[in-house]
């Protein structure tokens, strides 16, 4: 089981100002400040962190990392990712039916770390 996962930013004060609107439309909210980052958490599940890289090199996304944010519906799904979207995210995938019942979006946050919202049925 997962506890939490992490990904960089270049810039924390906007990527927390990103994530504290996109991650409240899920119920997330802050709940433990770090030295070069916060941790969000969720009625259920694992963490979720947004921090500056802590040896300080340059942020960057991995090539095939991906956090999925699950939700409870396919309108929710929609909502998180036009969220996303006003935010300043970039669209990787309008919301679909990608397969076996997976329904999911994809978009970049202004760090260009790839994300997914999705449901399951």
């Amino acid at each position: 089981m997962i506890g939490y996962t992490t990904i960089g930013t270049k810039d924390l004060e906007k990527a927390l100002a990103f994530y504290d609107a996109l991650l409240g439309e899920l119920g997330g909210k802050r709940v433990m400040e770090m030295k070069n980052g916060q941790l969000y958490g969720f009625a259920q599940g694992p963490l979720f962190g947004v921090t500056k890289p802590f040896n300080g090199d340059n942020q960057n996304c991995g090539n095939g990392n991906m956090i999925a944010l699950r939700c409870g519906s396919k309108e929710k799904v929609a909502e998180v990712h036009a969220k996303a979207l006003s935010l300043g995210g970039v669209d990787e995938g309008a919301p679909g039916d990608r397969s076996s019942g997976f329904y999911g979006a994809y978009f970049r946050d202004l760090d260009g770390n790839k994300l997914c919202a999705f449901t399951m049925g």
